[in-house]
């Protein structure tokens, strides 16, 4: 007996440390993309194990700014608000010429997410925040100094094996996990491993990055400048915490090592009045500008993000903040698919939804950047002169100077339902609401991340979404008074909203994107096939704890 018994307990231990092995999503990297997915799918609930061959965060600060859609991912993590206390935000940009002089003005506008258009940030202390946020999931296990050898899809089908080296102590375990985001950078080793080409161009120009902390601030210091100067252009940027940022180009005949020396920078940056007391150098790196797309962002059950997806040149502030906006729109999906809300199928909508954006841009980006480097004298001379003009000349002035050359995500294609209609594949605006409980929070703190429908009038019917149980919410004018089952417009952004895209009823996705939309008095298109929601409890990220 006593022998069965150990056998008994022996396999109980295989079993617990097979079921210890076994994780619903493997994210492998940990930086911004990563970190953002970790933070997500904690929150979800599900069962995460996060790989990173570092042991600390990146300390070269690459991001230096993001946008208010990406701060409204970070809301749903609950971390929006701890996360702006370490941000500059709606600070001015100008493009100079080589003298100094302003030829064109741009000035963030907000689009409707709920936070401040642009924001400067500092990406360490930005990691360390959104990985204080992981530490709040203990279905989360992070691996530091742990990387993925080989990965292969399990022998059933059902998931992905991945093979795991410690590189602290030399010990290898496999890992199994029923879906995979590689979020390990533009050198991929997942990609790498997948065989999946990663197309594009890279830049000759190589440029020097320079990192300071700012001892004695100077004139206009916070103010964000692209000093379009054809003999040495520059980029000259204020970050948080007391950091400020400079970009060189290496010219021909420039010295690469000597130019990421002090007495080089010192002399770079003394051209714009900065001296030496003025500012403590942190480090000097050098960048290759890349435009590089993944021929696909899924194989099997691995999906790419971030730069292991894609890359693009830094100049309109947007390669970190695709990253985030791919894990985001990911994320959600692998919670339904793997609770059976959804089928396998709708991960498909992964790439066709993000991949467009991302290449629309990178358009926008390189556009941007040619304004900046342009080197021709004739060329500069021209534009010189006609930025300045233009700048003045109502309607294109608000064109150029609104600073909204970074399109809007909006998905053509991907998971909505047909026929299409004006407002679907666009996410909602997120005013200022006053809820059902009479609490003035964000909108998506009461959306909270559910399928749902939404109506600008005494509801129609919708039976065939009634009857997979998706939740209702009316939208009432500001003003009226909160009532179970109601929402107040205290902005007056969300009803304008859906009445100029002709829509009374609208089927939200979890991402607040768009599924469905119906006139008034209509039915709205059918839910997706194999359509099946669980009960979700309707939790306030406002309340979650932060880090």
């Amino acid at each position: 007996m006593s022998g069965i018994s150990a056998g008994s307990r022996a396999e109980d231990e295989a079993e617990d440390r097979a079921d210890q092995d076994t994780y619903d999503v493997a994210v492998i990297g940990y930086g911004p993309t990563g970190v953002t997915a970790a933070n997500l799918l904690g929150a979800a609930g599900l069962r995460v194990v996060v790989l990173e061959r570092d042991a600390e965060i990146y300390a070269r600060a690459r991001a230096i700014s993001t946008d208010e859609e990406v701060l409204r991912i970070w809301q749903r993590a609950g971390l929006a608000e701890r996360l702006k206390l370490d941000m500059l935000a709606d600070r001015p940009l100008d493009f100079v010429d080589a003298r100094g002089r302003t030829i064109l003005s741009a000035h963030p506008t907000p689009r409707g997410h709920g936070h401040p258009p642009q924001m400067f940030l500092y990406q360490p202390a930005l990691e360390q925040v959104l990985r204080d946020g992981v530490d709040r999931y203990p279905n989360v296990e992070v691996l530091l100094r742990h990387e993925c050898l080989r990965l292969r899809p399990a022998a059933d089908g059902a998931g992905v094996e991945l093979t795991v080296a410690g590189t602290a102590d030399d010990s290898v375990r496999r890992l199994r996990a029923r879906y995979v985001i590689a979020a390990d950078g533009g050198s991929s080793l997942t990609r790498a491993q997948l065989n999946v080409g990663y197309e594009g161009r890279t830049y000759e120009d190589r440029w020097v990055v320079i990192d300071t902390k700012m001892i004695e601030p100077w004139p206009d210091h916070d103010r964000l400048r692209f000093r379009c100067d054809a003999g040495r252009p520059a980029v000259d940027c204020p970050t948080p915490l007391g950091h400020h940022r400079w970009e060189f180009p290496i010219l021909p005949g420039d010295d690469e090592e000597y130019l990421t020396s002090d007495e080089a920078i010192h002399a770079l940056v003394s051209r714009y009045g900065i001296g030496e007391h003025q500012i403590k150098i942190l480090r000097a790196t050098v960048y290759s500008h890349h435009v590089r797309f993944a021929a696909r962002f899924r194989v099997g059950r691995v999906f790419l993000a971030g730069d292991a997806a894609h890359a693009m040149p830094p100049w309109i502030g947007q390669g970190m903040a695709a990253g985030v906006r791919d894990v985001a729109n990911l994320c959600w999906k692998l919670d339904a698919v793997l609770r059976g809300e959804l089928l396998e199928s709708v991960l498909d909508s992964y790439e066709a939804e993000r991949k467009p954006h991302v290449k629309e841009i990178t358009k926008r980006a390189v556009f941007v950047g040619r304004i900046i480097t342009e080197r021709r004298l004739a060329v500069t001379r021209v534009r010189d002169a006609v930025l300045p003009f233009l700048n003045r000349v109502p309607g294109f002035a608000r064109l150029l100077q609104d600073s909204n050359w970074i399109p809007a995500a909006h998905y053509a294609e991907g998971l909505q339902a047909r026929p299409r209609t004006k407002a679907a594949g666009h996410q909602i605006p997120q005013p200022w609401v006053t809820g059902p409980d009479g609490t003035r929070v964000r909108l998506d703190d009461v959306l909270a991340g559910r399928w749902l429908l939404l109506h600008a009038e005494p509801p129609t019917p919708q039976p065939a979404w009634d009857r997979c149980g998706v939740p209702s919410l009316t939208v009432l004018p500001a003003g009226s008074c909160p009532a179970p089952g109601v929402v107040v417009d205290d902005e007056g952004v969300l009803l304008p909203w859906m009445t100029e895209r002709r829509a009374t009823t609208l089927a939200l996705r979890p991402d607040a994107y768009v599924y469905a939309a119906a006139p008034s008095a209509a039915q709205l298109p059918p839910p997706p096939a194999g359509f099946a929601p669980a009960s979700r409890t309707a939790t306030s990220t406002a309340t979650q704890g932060t880090p």
